[in-house]
């Protein structure tokens, strides 16, 4: 990869695009890839580096002159235009000289990997990384269920069913190691949390961390439509999303992976530790 020295620090410098920056993973991502000396672009709709999956003409001056990527698509990879957003994309990256691009990707979304595939074939000149990543514990604390919790209740489409919830700090910790580390070109990442962990189990344990009450309670995914609908989304993006979950949420995700531990060296956090973490600290 194309890289120049800091004179200062006298060690390697790289550009790294961060999309999505303002969110739960690339916020991370730039934190991190900053403090190892990185030079980041962070990729937003309002920052100092413009980036809108929404205005593509945004995304080749994002790109100019850097040397890497993180690619995280918004609102998700298995989302409708997302493939044709892959395909131009990963033409603009390597038109513009990128060199190394590591993808966020849904584990068992079999849209998604349409959407790697495009992104492989239009960026065939660079080395691409696809992380596979499981449900994110922070949806709990940060995400689209953090207002059920504060108010006592984790209301979703999931049944009795487990899922390995990864903590994003440990994603994010993955996908720097893949856009700064060699040996990954090529390869594909799934990435969870310890252990797959029913949202019973969630409920209870961030009322252990937290000290008051929350419950789970399941819901059908067309009342779970209903309920994001009436949060202000718009009915079709609403019945989308609510499908998306049903869909990841059926079985076949609940089961974990060593992806964490064989890329950094380490076990994964556990979602009792994260709740910990998050719900734990000092309370009147």
């Amino acid at each position: 990869m194309t890289t120049h020295t800091d004179n200062n620090r006298n060690t390697p410098t790289t550009t790294i695009l961060v999309t999505s920056a303002t969110g739960k993973t690339g916020r991370r991502v730039a934190e991190r890839l900053t403090a190892r000396g990185a030079t980041v672009r962070a990729g937003s709709r309002s920052g100092a580096t413009v980036f809108d999956w929404e205005a593509p003409e945004t995304w080749a001056p994002a790109l100019r002159g850097a040397d890497a990527a993180y690619v995280a698509y918004y609102p998700d990879l298995a989302a409708p235009g997302a493939v044709e957003a892959m395909d131009a994309f990963g033409r603009l990256a390597v038109e513009n000289g990128v060199r190394r691009l590591t993808l966020l990707s849904g584990r068992g979304e079999p849209a998604a990997v349409l959407a790697e595939e495009a992104l492989r074939a239009a960026a065939s000149g660079a080395e691409l990384t696809v992380v596979r990543a499981s449900f994110f514990a922070q949806n709990f604390s940060e995400g689209l269920l953090a207002e059920g919790v504060a108010e006592g209740a984790v209301v979703f489409p999931a049944g009795d069913t487990a899922e390995p919830f990864i903590d994003a700090d440990d994603l994010a910790d993955v996908v720097v190691e893949t856009l700064t580390a060699d040996g990954h070109a090529g390869r594909v990442h799934e990435v969870t949390g310890p252990r797959p962990v029913d949202f019973a189990e969630v409920a209870a344990e961030i009322s252990r961390a937290s000290g008051r009450p929350v419950a789970y309670r399941p819901v059908p995914e067309g009342e779970y439509a209903g309920l994001l609908a009436g949060f202000g989304l718009p009915a079709p993006e609403a019945a989308w999303l609510a499908a998306l979950f049903a869909t990841l949420l059926d079985g076949h995700n609940a089961s974990s992976t060593d992806g964490v531990k064989r890329i950094l060296g380490r076990e994964p956090r556990s979602f009792a530790d994260f709740a910990t973490g998050v719900w734990g600290g000092p309370r009147s």
